[in-house]
């Protein structure tokens, strides 16, 4: 095992604190549940380039994020691994001109200062989730998520595609077959995220549904938060369709309110729902009495 620690400029707001609490609520990038100081972020997962296993430990020093990877592959596709998947590899210095154009992005930013959003460690990662969550509550695909790990996985990683072709994990339906195809394609390329980032969204989107199990919503997840693109427009989801009329009134269309995020579209619907899940969690804990 060796150990490849890199120093990176990171331009525009970020507080690893703000991101790391909000990855620790993003159920399927599944943080390591161990005891660790608030200023630092550790995770297991593979290296898309040679699907070796990778820990990398990032800790913040102002405007550098020090990422230190260990593992027996290349470090060095690791760390900027590490940095796509924490979005520190996108230079936000423009962020906050999307807050002067969009007052409730202001609030947002206001609210969760220095957020960076996280996504799955791969695109590879994230079609695999796509596929384990059909038609199962986040709560009972991130618990098959966990176990698949445990008794297949390389201490905390999720199995290579190598390793998912050869399983035989008795799930229902046609998740295995869905799952069979996510790994072809992976070892195929066309999971590549350094690929798909290089691609205008919608057509990263395309590409991806060409993979056997992946409909119009997992393909935007394979992009959006697999491979962590800043500037994509996710059009299915319905939480977010809902803040926004919540948040700009009935009737604003996503389309519509969408046009002042620019070039950050991604990160703007992030924050939206960051808030919504937010107010949810307040309004469960006040009718249950803890506030």
């Amino acid at each position: 095992m060796r150990t490849h620690t890199v120093d990176r400029e990171v331009r525009g707001p970020w507080s690893l604190a703000i991101s790391r609490e909000f990855w620790e609520g993003f159920a399927p990038a599944a943080l390591s549940g161990h005891r660790e100081p608030p200023d630092t972020l550790s995770t297991t997962y593979r290296v898309e380039t040679d699907w070796s296993r990778a820990d990398a430990t990032v800790t913040q020093h102002e405007h550098t994020a020090t990422i230190a990877v260990t593992g027996d592959g290349n470090l060095d596709e690791a760390a900027d691994q590490a940095a796509r998947f924490l979005a520190l590899d996108v230079d936000a210095r423009g962020w906050i001109d999307v807050a002067r154009r969009d007052p409730v992005i202001a609030d947002a930013q206001a609210q969760f200062p220095g957020l960076r959003p996280c996504g799955f460690h791969s695109p590879y990662e994230a079609a695999a989730w796509a596929v384990l969550s059909q038609r199962l509550r986040i709560v009972q695909a991130a618990r098959l998520r966990a176990e698949i790990i445990d008794r297949h996985g390389d201490r905390g990683a999720f199995p290579s595609p190598e390793q998912l072709l050869r399983l035989d994990l008795g799930l229902p339906g046609r998740k295995g077959e869905y799952l069979r195809a996510v790994a072809t394609a992976a070892l195929d390329g066309q999971l590549d995220g350094t690929a798909l980032r290089s691609m205008e969204p919608e057509q990263a989107v395309l590409a991806v549904r060409d993979v056997k199990g992946l409909g119009p919503f997992a393909a935007e997840l394979v992009v959006l938060r697999g491979a962590n693109v800043p500037d994509g427009l996710p059009t299915h989801e319905r939480r977010l369709e809902a803040e926004i009329s919540e948040r700009y009134g009935p009737g604003r269309t996503l389309g519509e309110v969408s046009a002042a995020w620019r070039p950050f579209r991604t990160w703007a619907a992030v924050h939206l729902r960051a808030l919504r899940e937010r107010r949810t969690h307040e309004i469960g804990r006040q009718s249950r009495g803890l506030v």
